[in-house]
């Protein structure tokens, strides 16, 4: 196990982006892509995750400061910081849980794809930690090895199968075969995406209203550009942060850069992953004419290319800020993780055929739990962070905004820590599940017409 461990922690000191392009590789070369086709797909799938990092990385440099500035300048106190993923990522790669999830979810992944429980080739290793993470919790808060191991793979399962029911939105949308999400951060919230499409299709005034940037963009429609978007953004947090003229005008131009280069590097990575999920799917029907499909499981940067996600995602930015200021019990402000909106709801904008409104209107309640889960698990976060070697700032309890207040594994941690209201939900819980069931089965009917 410490060889295995080891082996990982090489393994993982690696960035995504410069890792990818090898698993990518030979994935290619085993559905018989050429060399040179091959190695080029590899690498603009690694270039464009690259970009993403890279463009993230300038957007939290740029929006951190101003919204420091918002904060002091109303003389407000949030005992929690919002310090992003990396630290709940150092918890769950010095739990026990992190090599044995690896085999353990690479076993699960192959035994539903061989009793054809699942469409989903869950390649995306990088976003294992998150199920490892859960057992981690589940671990130090239970101290039960085998109720860590079984939450690890129930949560494991989940996401493999959401991600098979998210595929129908991605080739409808975007026209990529063979592809789906893979994070559960992400595909997480499809159950009350799909439950709230279905009430939102009955409430009158709310079942009409649509705003997509994709076809707006078509019209000439200047608002359906996300750098212009991008732009009053900008001009927005730097009025509230008071900024002077020219800091503000800065701000407002790197914001605009930053929506601007992001589709970019989605594009670069659609141009990669296309020729080898085309591959994969011929190799699959040829092979194996029973399984009609499978899908490769990616991370969301492939999403960054549609105009809705990104405009979704850069107006629940300030909608997050609001909410944060007055939603009672809530301990942090969105920082860190506030970039990683347009992640976790761009399944969500798909499911909505690009409708930034029902997006957005559904991204209130995940945001709004979000602060109040992340703001009661920081005390545990900031224990296991300190036993984790992770350096911590003084006087301040730290979380992450989105990773750190994920609703799906946020209950399945009460589920098995015994709580009653965990269980006593499980009927609605299931009803959730229920609901995207249909929402992409009746989207599937559809597109086979």
């Amino acid at each position: 196990m410490e060889i295995l461990k080891s082996a990982l922690d090489t393994f993982f000191s690696f960035k995504a982006y410069v890792m990818l392009p090898f698993i990518m590789l030979a994935l290619a070369l085993i559905v018989r892509l050429n060399l040179r086709d091959a190695l080029f797909a590899a690498l603009k799938l690694g270039v464009g995750f690259a970009s993403i990092f890279v463009v993230f990385s300038f957007f939290v440099d740029n929006i951190k400061p101003a919204v420091e500035a918002i904060v002091n300048i109303r003389g407000l106190d949030y005992p929690v910081l919002d310090v992003g993923w990396p630290p709940l990522a150092a918890i769950t790669w010095s739990s026990f849980i992190a090599p044995l999830s690896i085999i353990l979810v690479l076993f699960l992944n192959i035994i539903l794809i061989a009793s054809n429980l699942t469409k989903t080739i869950y390649i995306d290793i990088w976003n294992y930690w998150h199920f490892a993470f859960l057992g981690a919790l589940v671990s130090a808060v239970t101290h039960n090895i085998w109720l860590a191991i079984a939450a690890t793979l129930l949560i494991a399962t989940i996401t493999i199968k959401l991600s098979d029911w998210a595929a129908v939105y991605i080739k409808r949308e975007t026209g990529l075969e063979s592809i789906t999400i893979s994070p559960v951060s992400v595909v997480g919230i499809l159950p009350l995406s799909a439950a709230l499409d279905f009430l939102y299709d009955k409430i009158p005034g709310i079942k009409n209203l649509s705003a997509n940037p994709e076809k707006a963009q078509k019209k000439g429609n200047l608002l359906a550009e996300p750098m212009v978007v991008g732009l009053l953004l900008g001009i927005v947090l730097g009025i509230l942060a008071a900024y002077p003229v020219k800091k503000l005008l800065e701000l407002s131009v790197n914001i605009a850069a930053v929506m601007y280069l992001l589709p970019l590097a989605g594009e670069l990575i659609a141009k990669g992953i296309q020729p080898i999920s085309h591959n994969l799917k011929e190799l699959i029907q040829k092979r194996f004419p029973a399984k009609k499909e499978l899908y490769v499981a990616v991370d969301t940067g492939i999403l960054m290319q549609h105009r809705s996600v990104i405009v979704s995602g850069l107006i629940l930015m300030p909608i997050s800020i609001l909410i944060a200021f007055f939603l009672p019990g809530n301990k942090v402000i969105p920082i860190g993780d506030l970039p990683n909106l347009i992640s976790v709801m761009s399944i969500s904008a798909l499911l909505y055929r690009g409708n930034v409104i029902r997006t957005v209107l559904t991204g209130i309640p995940v945001v709004t739990s979000y602060l109040l889960i992340s703001s009661k698990l920081a005390p545990l976060f900031t224990t296991l962070s300190k036993g984790s070697g992770v350096d911590l700032p003084k006087d301040h309890q730290i979380t992450a905004f989105t990773d750190g207040g994920h609703q799906l594994r946020y209950y399945l941690l009460e589920l098995f820590s015994g709580k009653t209201w965990a269980i006593i939900a499980i009927p609605a819980v299931l009803l959730l599940f229920f609901a995207i069931y249909k929402h992409s089965t009746r989207t599937q009917k559809e597109e086979n017409k």
